[in-house]
């Protein structure tokens, strides 16, 4: 605890508002731990994390048995985040006619007093979504909303072009989209160029077939059905909270332009202006997508919001958790992980470097031993201007060997199913549209397939 508090937070002693409050600060903190990856990637990859995971166990029970832990959810990236158990299991998260038919659409709500999108909420203020967690702050809230309403607009292209079940049609083309950019662009843009590339190739067999291979099967490999390693889950997956920022700019006609709110502040009131989640969207708190993504709408030179490097200091913010009262150790989330991968009997990351046949990279003796703390520190050390910017080798070995192995492993995956899709030939996508800001299809492709909103005017139309 004395180690997460005085030497993995940005600005030790500081509040999260009152950091917020402070454009000087913001200015010499964006200076001294900012990256060069917008800031919306921080979120997508919490979002795919809770695709693809979700144990259920207590901590309690992990300490005395790591090896029973369950993954209650599918280890795919198949949106089951999104979908849940499917209109039949969970009618309350999909939409029906006034006879009682399936549209095949999912509900939406709205934002009080506005047009603004808002998840479909139930009177308590909680999101009625497949996975509760992704309602934990308005970032990833608003990017689960937009794979919602990204599915709503496929379903009306489906039906446009008469499809027998529409739902069926746009569950896949959007699950599609979704594996491409996360592999293709999320995992690309933190992961080593040769660790990445060798990880997954798509290789030409005997008669022409082509398939997806793996590359790092010595790393992570199953044998019956992929599993969850807590290798990846417990510590290296875990690189995403170095890259969360103390506040955000969230849209320019709310909230307004340079004011920042801080993604938590447990610390003095009982309700403050923060982005923490699991109650109502406020307008305040919508996301203009063009702050936190690089789309063609954003201002050269101010926007997107960049997230923080990947290395071993922590947001101010993410002292002040709201897990537990205010100053309780479990509001400190650096404190939580480093406990963590004590409970789960993790090896220390120097171990796994030498098991790897990699050169360590040094800690002092005061530093902790943790896996996670580790991959934080190779990152922070990568030389030159790299630093902070993508994973080290141990992390990205770990990071990159699971999502191929996933992938690979999902018999359902287009990796399997069809090897050669690319997002420019599926039926139901438009090329030059739904991609207007990257040929190359990213998550903001995505976000204009929703419709949420991209830039001020947008959010302003809505209102």
């Amino acid at each position: 605890m004395e180690f997460a508090t005085k030497n993995m937070v940005e600005l030790p002693g500081s509040t999260p508002t009152e950091i917020a409050q402070d454009q000087s600060t913001i200015d010499e903190l964006e200076s001294k731990f900012g990256s060069q990856i917008p800031a919306g990637y921080t979120y997508f990859g919490q979002f795919v994390d809770h695709d693809i995971t979700l144990d259920t166990t207590s901590l309690t029970a992990r300490e005395i048995d790591p090896d029973q832990i369950k993954n209650f959810r599918t280890p795919r990236l198949d949106l089951d985040c999104v979908y849940g158990r499917g209109p039949g299991d969970q009618p309350y998260l999909y939409e029906f006619d006034s006879k009682g038919k399936f549209t095949g659409e999912l509900l939406v709500g709205t934002v009080a007093g506005t047009n603004l999108k808002d998840l479909p909420r139930n009177q308590q203020g909680r999101a009625l979504i497949g996975d509760m967690r992704n309602d934990e702050n308005s970032m990833v809230s608003q990017l689960q909303l937009a794979f919602i309403l990204a599915h709503n607009e496929l379903v009306e292209r489906a039906d446009a072009q008469g499809a027998s079940d529409a739902f069926s049609a746009a569950r896949k083309s959007l699950t599609r989209l979704y594996q491409w950019v996360v592999w293709n662009d999320l995992i690309k843009r933190i992961a080593i160029d040769e660790v990445y590339n060798c990880a997954l190739q798509l290789e030409e067999l005997c008669g022409g077939r082509k398939v997806w291979t793996m590359g790092l099967k010595d790393v992570y490999e199953w044998k019956d059905q992929p599993f969850m390693p807590v290798e990846f889950s417990g510590a290296a997956y875990r690189f995403g909270h170095s890259m969360v920022r103390n506040s955000y700019q969230t849209n320019d006609p709310h909230r307004g332009f340079k004011n920042f709110a801080p993604i938590f502040d447990n610390n003095g009131s009982a309700d403050p202006d923060d982005l923490r989640g699991f109650r109502p969207m406020k307008k305040e708190n919508v996301i203009q997508w063009d702050w936190f993504l690089q789309m063609t709408s954003s201002a050269p030179g101010l926007f997107p919001q960049m997230a923080r490097k990947i290395d071993t200091k922590l947001a101010n913010a993410l002292v002040h958790l709201h897990e537990s009262d205010a100053g309780e150790a479990e509001n400190v989330l650096a404190f939580r992980n480093l406990k963590r991968g004590v409970n789960l009997g993790l090896p220390s990351g120097v171990d796994v470097a030498k098991k790897m046949c990699l050169k360590p990279v040094a800690l002092t003796s005061d530093e902790p031993q943790s896996l996670w703390y580790y991959v934080l520190k190779e990152a922070e050390k990568l030389p030159g201007t790299n630093g902070g910017e993508m994973l080290g080798r141990v992390g990205s070995t770990i990071v990159c060997s699971v999502f191929a192995g996933l992938l690979k492993g999902d018999p359902r995956s287009f990796f399997n199913t069809d090897p050669c899709w690319r997002p420019n030939d599926d039926p139901l996508l438009k090329p030059g549209e739904d991609n207007a800001d990257d040929d190359d299809w990213t998550l903001a492709a995505i976000i204009r397939l929703s419709g949420l909103p991209v830039d001020g005017s947008h959010v302003s139309e809505q209102t």
